[in-house]
């Protein structure tokens, strides 16, 4: 019986020094690297940032400008295939150039359509939504975007604005923003060709000055 019990506790210590032994070795892996990894995250982060800037030249300023989705889009892939080239073996240097070079191109080739068709944003692109109408929030709309009053009250004070009554127009853009037009003058008004792309954008139009409180509290 004794015999038993001892052969047990030993077992069950090598079974804890195992476990001891493989968590060091991890962790030496993961706090270590040889000469040869250094080096290859050095240039690859050189090769891929210059190769970046040079098709940023090439394609023009709106690389990185967040205008619609698709750019939004283009922003974070790019970010997540530099970050991935330079740390990792695997995608290689050439296939990031490449991977690179078709994300680019893609958004180039988007750009290009939508200057020559009508119509190509609405197929690839969210619509703009009007969130407030004057001084009155559209919970419709609030509910379609998935957007507190809290949330419009929170950019409302980043654009100080101190009253609804200040409002004119808040949007929620199709890149996730929130655009706050508003005035100190009390007749301002809207061109309607800055907002003939926004849903709902014919209440601005209407008789649409709220009679809610003008705080901007709920």
């Amino acid at each position: 019986m004794r015999v038993g019990v001892f052969i047990l506790l030993k077992v069950r210590d090598v079974s804890l020094i195992s476990r001891i032994v493989s968590m060091k070795n991890a962790f030496d892996q993961w706090t270590s690297a040889s000469l040869g990894e250094v080096t290859m995250v050095v240039v690859s982060s050189v090769i891929i940032y210059a190769v970046i800037l040079a098709y940023t030249r090439f394609s023009g300023l709106r690389s990185f400008s967040k205008m619609s989705a698709s750019d939004f889009a283009m922003t974070v892939a790019v970010g997540s295939l530099f970050a991935s080239t330079i740390s990792s073996s695997n995608p290689s240097l050439v296939i990031g150039i490449v991977a690179l070079a078709c994300l680019f191109l893609g958004q180039f080739l988007l750009a290009l359509l939508r200057q020559r068709l009508d119509g190509f944003s609405k197929f690839v692109d969210n619509e703009p939504l009007l969130l407030m109408a004057g001084g009155r929030m559209i919970d419709e709309n609030l509910r379609k975007a998935n957007v507190t009053r809290g949330d419009v009250c929170a950019k409302l004070r980043e654009a100080n604005a101190f009253r609804r009554d200040q409002v004119l127009a808040v949007v929620f853009e199709t890149t996730g923003d929130i655009s706050v037009l508003h005035s100190q003058d009390q007749e301002g008004e809207i061109d309607q060709e800055i907002v003939s792309d926004v849903i709902d954008s014919e209440l601005l139009f209407a008789d649409t000055r709220s009679t809610e409180p003008t705080s901007l509290g709920r």
